[in-house]
């Protein structure tokens, strides 16, 4: 059984596509359980706090400066 690749309080890259307009650094705010298309998170952007639901696919590691 496989389980969420990263961890609350985790920094993330959301990728961009088509309908995604804000890609960019958000925290790992909760793991959402798994649907047809894969484990959920729930994330946060640290600047205007918006929050949002996005599958484990769209989601990569931060990118060491």
């Amino acid at each position: 059984m496989t389980s969420h690749k990263f961890k609350v309080g985790e920094k993330v890259q959301l990728a961009r596509d088509p309908f995604n307009r804000n890609p960019g650094v958000y925290e790992v705010l909760a793991l959402l359980p798994q649907e047809h298309q894969g484990w959920q998170y729930r994330i946060q952007d640290p600047t205007s706090k918006q929050q949002r639901v996005v599958i484990e696919s769209r989601l990569s590691e931060v990118e060491p400066r």
